[in-house]
């Protein structure tokens, strides 16, 4: 189900949204809906992988073994 929802900008920020609407030959609107939709999903695969890393990070290391040192000096 699609939602629709209201915001104001700036008009410099509308003709930018405008200009790379019309690169994409998308309507502002769909193009702005577009943006929204790809840095929510990027957020939640953000969110996701802190979620796998908390719960999975101890038996990786077990597994795997612990990240070297970074500030250990090659001798």
């Amino acid at each position: 189900m699609a939602r629709e929802i209201r915001i104001e900008i700036s008009d410099e920020t509308y003709e930018q949204l405008q200009r790379a609407a019309a690169e994409k030959r998308v309507p502002a609107e769909a193009y702005a809906g577009q943006v929204l939709d790809a840095d929510l999903t990027r957020v939640r695969f953000m969110e996701g992988a802190r979620s796998f890393i908390g719960q999975h990070a101890e038996g990786f290391a077990e597994r795997f073994g612990r990240p070297a040192d970074p500030s250990a000096s090659a001798a």
